[in-house]
């Protein structure tokens, strides 16, 4: 009997054992899934709040309530959409914790017919339809602080990169209800335009385009302001001013413009010495332009800010071609329309450290001319190899700038920078005169300085040498998700505006969320083979050309020694120079073809050795440490 109850009471002790470690497993899961500890590996740290959020969650001096609007219960709801839908609950769950509970974070399921779906509509939440049978997916967020509300309608999965930034900018719209105003001065219809349009007779009815997508980024943020081509003062409470191809402006706007950044005002300008907008806004009737100005300066400006700028010259860089869509649908690298990397920005600056890829259609070059008081500082620069073609030649493509192509002696050449310091107005005399142009100012200034005029100051500039940039087909894509449309930015053309004026206009924190890392890379190997192959192919093509022009000048010398019974008749030398010369053309196609051939090879094995690393290499390297780790522990017992 006491062998049974000592077995019982061994049986009952093991079972309780096993009850107490299962409530300790279950106690410790309840605790670690309660706890956010996580590690992120990826190199943009693409998983974790950036320093710039941090900074504005920790200066909130209210509570902020962010209401999450998805419809988790509904079976319709797609798979990748319940994917991005649990992504973005676990990033505002980042926002709750480093805030310190000044932000709280509420998630709501609006199902069909609910008060839940009620308060999303009253939000501005849009409703997206999946199935034209089902009822609509809400998938949107909503911030309120105070009496102050802010809200995305829609968030869209394909803009994934700027989740962080989107949310962070939600809160501190939600806490910054006064937006700086941003004045715009433009000869190109970067604010849209209204034309009327007929439709019966004695009506009208208002048509147009909208503004640029850049620019709609930017009204966003700030207040913008449309200033006409012959301004006088810009207004006191204007705290930057954006110039974008300023063509032919009157003296008295340059004047207003010197007058704002002497004042202490902001002011962001972009030049360019061709403006494809600027063409294509007043079409001739031949395809390159003839008589048209197409160029932009403020020459009296940039002498008096130590800016260097030639309006008739182009930046063409071997290193930033760009493959585009040519005459007769052929494929075509144009060095005119440049591809800026990462290593074409300076990663110093807080403007340009995170910038990642710019395309600068037909872009100008700045020069540092800045005296001793004034600091120049280059943004975005070209490579070593880059040179500067007439603007006339760029128009021809690029065989027909190869002849005016000059080098730049190894130097990177500025395309945008910044200008601070002290310096002295571009009018030193006053006010122009009624008979002063854009190009003599000084000279038609007014004798005597009046009241109120700023002869010298402290300037902040940020000066870009390219309009088009800034364009749509530059800058983003269309993108329609269940029926509402979206644009995505397919570089960072549109970051660099709105990053330069938050920068301006103080609101610092959210230009490094703008550029976060994103998950696609490129791959810099294989983009440096195929700068090298194309420049030996560009080297070997020119061969052939030279040949033909030789062999050429070979006939045509040779056709005028004849008679002129022979005209037609072609001799012994003139066939032997085209045998020659087929001979000569038939070797240099070989041997293009051979790089063409060679470039693929490359490639290939860099592939292959790619795919060796991460599927041999790497799991025997684990292998043969997890055997001496294992043989290391036994010889220690």
């Amino acid at each position: 009997m006491s062998k049974n109850m000592t077995g019982i009471a061994k049986a009952g002790g093991g079972l309780t054992g096993l009850l107490a470690l299962l409530a300790i497993l279950i106690a410790a899961n309840v605790i670690v899934g309660n706890l956010r500890i996580r590690a992120d590996l990826t190199e943009e740290r693409l998983y974790s709040l950036s320093d710039g959020s941090k900074r504005v969650l920790k200066g909130l001096d209210q509570d902020v309530t962010i209401k999450f609007f998805f419809n988790r219960s509904s079976p319709q709801v797609p798979l990748f959409l319940k994917d991005f839908a649990r992504q973005v609950e676990d990033l505002l769950k980042e926002y709750s914790g480093v805030s310190g509970g000044r932000v709280v974070v509420e998630t709501y399921d609006p199902k069909p017919d609910s008060d839940e779906e009620e308060w999303a509509q009253r939000y501005g939440i849009s409703g997206q339809t999946v199935n034209p049978f089902e009822p609509p997916v809400y998938l949107g967020l909503v911030a309120v602080a105070g009496e102050s509300e802010a809200v995305i309608p829609v968030l869209d999965p394909r803009t994934e990169e700027l989740l962080e930034y989107n949310i962070t900018r939600l809160i501190y719209g939600v806490c910054h209800t006064k937006k700086p105003v941003v004045a715009v001065l433009s000869s190109l219809p970067v604010m849209g335009m209204q034309m009327p349009r007929m439709t019966f007779p004695g009506t009208q009815q208002q048509g147009g385009r909208p503004p640029w997508a850049a620019f709609q980024e930017l009204g966003r943020d700030c207040q913008l302001r449309e200033l006409q081509a012959d301004v006088k003062k810009i207004d006191d409470d204007v705290d930057a001013l954006v110039v974008v191809h300023p063509k032919e402006l009157a003296a008295d706007a340059l004047y207003a413009i010197d007058q704002f950044a002497l004042r202490g005002g902001r002011v962001l300008v972009f030049v360019d010495p061709m403006s494809l907008a600027d063409m294509e806004s007043a079409p001739q009737q031949n395809p390159y332009g003839f008589g048209q100005q197409a160029s932009s300066d403020l020459a009296p400006l940039f002498k008096a800010w130590g800016v260097g700028y030639a309006p008739d010259q182009v930046l063409a860089d071997p290193e930033g071609i760009t493959r585009i869509r040519g005459a007769g649908n052929r494929i075509e690298d144009s060095r005119v329309i440049v591809s800026a990397r990462a290593s074409n920005m300076n990663r110093d600056d807080a403007l340009t450290a995170r910038l990642e890829n710019m395309i600068l259609p037909f872009a100008g070059v700045l020069k540092n001319n800045a005296e001793k008081d004034v600091t120049f500082t280059p943004l975005v620069f070209s490579s070593s190899k880059a040179g500067t073609v007439d603007a006339m030649s760029a128009r021809f493509g690029d065989r027909a700038m190869r002849g005016s192509l000059k080098d730049a002696g190894g130097m990177k050449l500025p395309v945008a920078a910044r200008i601070t310091g002290k310096v002295r107005s571009a009018f030193p005399d006053g006010p122009p005169s009624p008979a002063a142009t854009n190009d003599a100012a000084e000279s038609a200034s007014s004798p005597t300085p009046p009241a109120g005029h700023i002869a010298e100051g402290n300037i902040t500039v940020v000066v870009a040498a390219d309009t088009d940039m800034l364009e749509d087909r530059f800058t983003v894509e269309t993108l329609n998700f269940f029926g509402a449309t979206a644009s995505r930015a397919i570089n960072d053309n549109v970051n660099f505006l709105v990053s330069a004026m938050e920068q301006m206009t103080g609101s610092q924190d959210l230009i490094g969320l703008r550029t976060r890392g994103r998950f696609s890379r490129p791959f810099d190997r294989v983009v440096a083979l195929e700068n090298r192959a194309r420049m030996v192919w560009q080297n070997k093509e020119e061969d052939l050309q030279k040949q033909l022009e030789e062999t050429r000048s070979r006939l045509a010398s040779l056709q005028d020694e004849k008679d002129q019974n022979q005209r037609f008749i072609l001799s012994d030398d003139q066939q032997r120079a085209i045998v020659n010369f087929r001979a000569e053309e038939s070797r240099i196609r070989s041997e293009l073809k051979d790089v063409r051939k060679n470039l693929r090879k490359d490639i290939e094995n860099l592939g292959v050795a790619v795919k060796t690393i991460n599927i041999a290499l790497v799991p025997l390297l684990v292998s043969i440490a997890g055997v001496s780790f294992g043989l290391a522990r036994r010889r220690r017992r």
